[in-house]
């Protein structure tokens, strides 16, 4: 059987559908998300509750790849993600591979492929992290507009992310990182070789379930900020930069009411899912799933579908 790949925006039901294939085929689940990955991150993360069993994280009794294993000052990327997935998949040879998650390119790394370019340095990130302190988010896409203009062009001011990677590659290779690609990320996955399921919620509903969401993990996320900086963990370290977790720790200093947190928490992740939406929309020969209502999240209907469609 062809590898199942589940993917979506955030809180869309990604990991529930997963879970339900894998118990139907005895199959294994491969986690592509990036803050999934870190330990002590939980309920921000919507991570699957589970036990470590044997070196193997283990949600229901089947076994969870790729969740709860770095540290939270460490940094994970696409290019890990790929080879360390291609390592579970050897180990298990036979076994349905399900893939859950929403971060885009940690799928594209592994079914397409991606472009070998330099890795981070200490120098580097440090003299973009002073620029971005220095001049803000606007400040460090301006000095990418001069320097790479089509890389700009194609990046959001507000992601920070990839606007520092794109400096990066101007400042260690001497060329924009626009002439550096080779045209992969362009690339859609093999459909006979996986089979890409996309939720596609309607936007009120996802509205829904994200508010409710946010406001019913806002108070163990805050537990778990807390608990990190009581540890000793820096409020800039890479795992408290995900998604709600500044915010969280704004409320802890007091410099948010609980209200204001969970507002902004919940707009920047509608924001995320519009990104996501847009990341996964391109990938044509995927089986959308369309869902206006929770009665249309019906495990039992979802799964009969996917199993169809996989085995074409």
């Amino acid at each position: 059987m062809k590898p199942i790949v589940i993917c979506g925006p955030t809180a869309s039901g990604k990991t529930e559908l997963a879970l339900e294939l894998a118990r139907q085929t005895n199959g294994i689940i491969i986690s592509a998300d990036s803050r999934q990955v870190y330990t002590h991150l939980t309920a921000g993360t919507a991570k699957p509750q589970g036990v470590w069993q044997n070196g193997v994280y283990f949600v229901e009794g089947l076994p969870y790849y790729l969740v709860d294993f770095l540290p939270v000052t460490d940094v994970f990327n696409a290019g890990a993600f790929a080879a360390r997935a291609r390592e579970i998949a050897v180990q298990h040879p036979g076994r349905p591979l399900i893939f859950a998650g929403g971060t885009g390119m940690y799928l594209h790394a592994y079914f397409v492929g991606m472009d070998t370019l330099p890795p981070s340095t200490p120098q580097t990130r440090a003299q973009l992290t002073a620029l971005l302190k220095d001049k803000g988010k606007e400040g460090l896409h301006a000095a990418l507009a001069q320097k790479d203009p089509v890389s700009a062009k194609s990046i959001p001011t507000g992601n920070v992310q990839r606007t520092m990677r794109a400096l990066e590659l101007c400042l260690l290779t001497g060329r924009p990182a626009s002439q550096l690609k080779s045209g992969l990320f362009h690339t859609l996955p093999d459909p006979e070789k996986s089979a890409f399921v996309y939720l596609n919620w309607d936007k009120p509903a996802l509205d829904a379930r994200i508010q409710a969401r946010t406001e019913n993990i806002f108070d163990p996320m805050c537990a778990e900020t807390q608990t990190l900086l009581n540890q000793g963990a820096a409020a800039d370290a890479p795992a408290l930069k995900s998604l709600g977790y500044p915010q969280a720790a704004a409320f802890l200093r007091g410099q948010l009411t609980r209200q204001q947190a969970i507002e902004q928490i919940a707009q920047l992740t509608r924001q995320y899912a519009k990104r996501q939406r847009t990341w996964f929309n391109r990938y044509t020969q995927a089986l959308k799933l369309h869902l206006q209502d929770p009665k249309d999240f019906s495990l039992p209907a979802l799964c009969a579908q996917i199993l169809s469609f996989s085995r074409h």
